[in-house]
């Protein structure tokens, strides 16, 4: 199934969650955040959200400094 990722698309197999989708994108333990259809995912639900089909992801970098 195709999802779109920060804007651009990506394939997926269905039944695929949000942290699975980390590891698909080599982020995970990375310090993010991550919206899927405009709603905040909170990390506690990232193995239990799962992805439909034409969703749209935005993915977030934190970065430290000061």
């Amino acid at each position: 199934m195709e999802i779109l990722v920060n804007g651009t698309p990506h394939l997926i197999a269905e039944g695929t969650t949000v942290a699975q989708l980390l590891v698909i994108l080599d982020l995970q333990g990375k310090r993010l955040a991550m919206e899927v259809n405009q709603e905040l995912v909170p990390r506690s639900q990232f193995d239990n959200v799962i992805l439909q089909p034409q969703d749209t992801v935005e993915i977030v970098h934190a970065i430290g400094g000061g």
